[in-house]
């Protein structure tokens, strides 16, 4: 059975593209069990180049196919902040705790009426050979920000505290969604089902 590198440090991501490969032939392991600690510098101006500089990374150093991910908050009515910065929004010189962002969010929004608080939730998934070939796919999920955050918090996914799904009627957020609903409008599975047959042709 082929391996597969996981290469994030967020137990949350981790544990959804766990969840979201359980179907592929192939052994997963995450950057802990390969001993990997070095932290690649996200330098890239968008999505797709942060992802992809840590998937090649990661799969040269360690000779592993692998994935990575590199995701977050786009609000329209701050031109698309926080984007590429959506874990150092506020602090540059560090990632930032998830109800500063929360709170941070609601503060920059706070004077916008409700018709224009509308959000998305984006992200690119990379995969990398150690021979070189790349590939990437998106998955996003529109919705609103409320005035009032969700009550609950999911470490890691501070975002999913205040995207709200009008369809729904339901915070974008793991404890609130039903196990179908979760399936259905999950942003990362998006993405990885279309990762999929790239992944079962390059390691199957």
């Amino acid at each position: 059975m082929k391996t597969l590198l996981v290469a994030t440090t967020n137990p949350g991501k981790l544990a959804e593209i766990q969840e979201f490969l359980s179907d592929l032939p192939v052994r997963l392991v995450s950057l802990k069990d390969v001993g990997i600690t070095a932290h690649v510098e996200e330098t890239g101006k968008t999505f797709e180049e942060n992802a992809l500089l840590k998937a090649t990374h990661y799969s040269k150093d360690s000779g592993l196919p692998t994935i990575a991910d590199d995701g977050g908050l786009e609000i329209d009515a701050l031109g698309g902040e926080p984007g590429v910065n959506s874990h150092r929004w506020i602090h540059k010189d560090r990632e930032d705790k998830d109800e500063e962002l929360i709170q941070h969010a609601l503060f920059r929004l706070k004077d916008v009426p409700m018709e224009n608080r509308g959000a998305q939730l984006h992200l690119v998934i990379a995969f990398a050979t150690p021979k070189g070939k790349t590939y990437t796919s998106e998955g996003s999920i529109r919705g609103v920000i409320p005035f009032k955050d969700a009550p609950y918090r999911r470490e890691g996914f501070p975002y999913r505290s205040l995207l709200y799904l009008p369809e729904l009627k339901k915070f974008y957020n793991h404890d609130e969604l039903t196990q179908e609903e979760n399936t259905t409008y999950n942003h990362r599975k998006i993405a990885v089902e279309k990762l999929k047959p790239v992944i079962l042709k390059e390691l199957t």
